[in-house]
């Protein structure tokens, strides 16, 4: 690692207000297209910096620290070569942990290294901790499991072997000087491949609750806890995905009871208690229609109590209970909410006295913004965006909509509409979401996609199909084989929604998608061939069959139960519903993105649905990034997607 003095440029790039048009607005493209220069931003427990990561013009991270009361830069440290920081946390006042990501081969998207770095927050004794460049030379990954603040010169951490296919996880209490680690035992579960382990600490840092997936017995879920340090480990429960269950997120502090989300009494995803010394679960709250997200007051640098929840369905919402013990910090918590409507709010980090945070603000409309709030001032100052390029632009509004599916389930949607055009027979864009299952297109955050599409006068519409998460366990179940059947019913029932309220034109529809959202593109063509003008599919699964065969799920026996899960039984079934297999039902012509580096969706996929339209002297067209892999990393490769993307959708539903 290197250490540099040099003052980092913080000026924001103007882009020029552009109005709509057929052209291509290739400026606005490439703001859309820039990596965020602010990804992350925290201060330190007793005020005096903040850190924050960054990129430089080559695209690499950064983590730069300043000196908040003598306002000055203090240290920007870089990896390596072609390293990047990943992440970082505060171990105590003057020392920082961070971890690194590194671009591999020809791949073009850094990956984590699994080593543990620490420096001084001036950037002096710097430390690499864990992993083969670390004094101990141990070919391990190693990833933080908890931060101790009630021990600043340590952390929790476990480590893996990189060369087990099936390796156990040990934990270690390291001090953040030294590296020097003390063992905390062995977590007596594997992390098989494809899987993860969770490892759940009480407020004494003491290891309690551990959470393993066995893909030998289909996937079950398996939760073992312990009464305390060097006690023996008991099995708490286990289930199938399918018949729900409790998934642990902390302990409340100085009690048996662990916080976590639930579908074991309910369809959607409750806040709910589990009692280790009863095994006896409580449900605190539950939504009928949505999944809950706990909203916890912080006291000692530790999360402390569920002072309300957090949950999406016709838009960002919370609630707050009343009988909370730290009424001061949920009144606060309030307050920031009430202060952006309609965002998605955070408290970063904050202060061990909780008098200064650092809030994170974004929502689908706005990019993340970053503000320093002083509880002693009353004040909320801005201080890092994570797109300032775009600040002062008009992006096209992205609102919720509610349609009915022609078997009668309530769909929920995404809708984005161009600026500066009546909302009346449109050009509409279907933009199905990949996963499929359990991703949902959120409120939350930007879709750079969509705006895109509706910078360039297309509406957009981003259907939360049956097979979706958020929305229950029953909704994600029913998509469930139906991944070309009732699924793409869901979406086309979306389309015609907007045709019936005239705003679209049912004669200007294109499909377009990444993933599954590739897959669904193909398959919306084939089962509507009258309907869809063009299609564009992204690093798309065009042949379930090969799914069994190629591709980093099949794999790992997790990954094969998922597909046996998820997938039609039979390879009959999977014929009939695999793009690949029904291109002679095709009518618009079809537009093939893929990187070759994709280990999910491997390129044979794209390459065998191109040698079918070809066969076929169907039209097609082609875009081929041999380093990019599950979608594209590069924000010169994405810029050049979108140009021959909308070059395509104005030739087939253009003004």
């Amino acid at each position: 690692m290197k250490y540099s003095s040099l003052v980092m440029g913080l000026a924001a790039l103007a882009v020029p207000m552009l109005t709509n048009g057929a052209e291509v607005k290739t400026e606005l493209l490439e703001s859309y297209a820039k990596h965020s220069q602010y990804l992350d931003v925290k201060i330190s427990p007793r005020g005096d910096y903040l850190a924050a990561t960054s990129r430089n013009e080559e695209g690499s991270v950064l983590l730069t620290v300043l000196d908040i009361n003598e306002s000055k830069i203090l240290s920007i440290t870089q990896g390596n070569g072609r390293e990047s920081v990943s992440s970082f946390q505060w171990a105590n006042n003057e020392r920082l942990i961070m971890t690194m990501a590194r671009e591999i081969g020809s791949l073009d998207a850094p990956v984590p290294t699994g080593e543990i770095f620490a420096m001084n927050a001036d950037g002096s004794n710097q430390v690499i901790l864990t992993g083969p460049r670390s004094s101990d030379g141990n070919y391990e990954f190693a990833q933080v499991v908890d931060y101790l603040p009630e021990d600043p010169e340590a952390i929790m951490i476990y480590t893996r072997s990189f060369f087990s296919k099936e390796p156990y996880l040990d934990l270690y209490t390291m001090k953040v000087t030294s590296g020097r680690k003390r063992s905390e035992g062995r977590v007596p579960l594997r992390a098989y491949a494809s899987t993860n382990v969770q490892v759940v600490l009480d407020s004494d840092g003491v290891s309690r609750m551990v959470l393993g997936i066995d893909p030998n017995e289909k996937n079950k879920t398996v939760i073992l806890g312990r009464d305390g340090a060097n006690k023996d480990w008991y099995e708490v429960d286990s289930y199938y995905e399918t018949d729900g269950g409790f998934m642990p997120l902390l302990m409340l502090p100085g009690t048996d009871q662990v916080l976590g989300l639930s579908d074991s009494q309910s369809d959607t995803r409750s806040l709910s208690v589990l009692d280790l010394s009863t095994k006896q679960e409580t449900v605190m709250a539950e939504h009928p229609n949505t999944d809950l997200m706990p909203i916890m007051s912080v006291k000692n640098g530790r999360a402390n109590e569920v002072i309300g929840a957090a949950f999406e369905y016709n838009g960002i919402d919370t609630f707050f209970f009343d009988d909370v013990e730290d009424k001061d910090y949920a009144r606060l918590v309030q307050s920031l909410i009430a202060t952006f409507p309609g965002q998605s709010v955070g408290i970063n980090s904050s202060t061990r006295d909780n008098r200064k945070l650092i809030v994170r603000v974004e929502s689908v409309n706005a990019p993340a913004k970053f503000y320093l709030f002083d509880r002693d001032k009353r004040a909320l100052t801005p201080i890092a965006a994570a797109k300032p390029w775009l600040d002062g632009h008009t992006i096209p509004t992205t609102q919720t909509i509610v349609y009915k599916s022609r078997d009668g389930l309530d769909i929920h949607a995404l809708l984005t509409l161009p600026n500066g055009k009546e909302a009346k027979d449109l050009p509409l864009i279907l933009l199905p979401h990949g996963g499929p299952h359990g991703i949902r297109d959120s409120m939350g955050s930007m879709d750079s996609d969509a705006k895109v599409l509706a910078e360039h006068g297309y509406a957009v519409l981003q259907p939360n199909f049956r097979g979706s998460g958020g929305f229950g366990r029953k909704f994600m179940e029913l998509g469930y084989k139906n991944w070309g059947t009732t699924m793409i019913n869901d979406m086309t029932d979306g389309v015609m929604h907007l045709v019936k309220e005239k705003i679209a034109d049912p004669d200007r529809v294109c499909v377009y998608g990444a993933s599954y959202g590739g897959y669904a593109a193909v398959q919306s063509g084939i089962r509507e061939p009258d309907l869809y003008k063009c299609i564009v599919g992204f690093v798309g699964v065009y042949d379930l069959n090969l799914m069994y065969e190629q591709g980093d799920i099949s794999e790992a026996q997790a990954g094969r139960n998922y597909l046996d899960q998820v997938l039609p039984s039979d390879s009959e079934g999977r014929t009939e519903q695999s793009p690949i297999d029904n291109v002679d039902k095709l009518k618009a012509p079809v537009f093939i993105i893929q990187g070759g580096a994709d280990i999910r969706v491997p390129e044979e996929h794209a390459f065998r649905l191109r040698d079918a339209l070809k066969e076929r002297e169907h039209p097609y067209e082609w875009l081929y990034k041999k380093g990019e892999g599950h979608g594209f990393y590069k924000p010169e490769n994405n810029v050049e997607r979108w140009q021959k993307m909308l070059a395509f959708f104005e030739e087939h539903i253009g003004d």
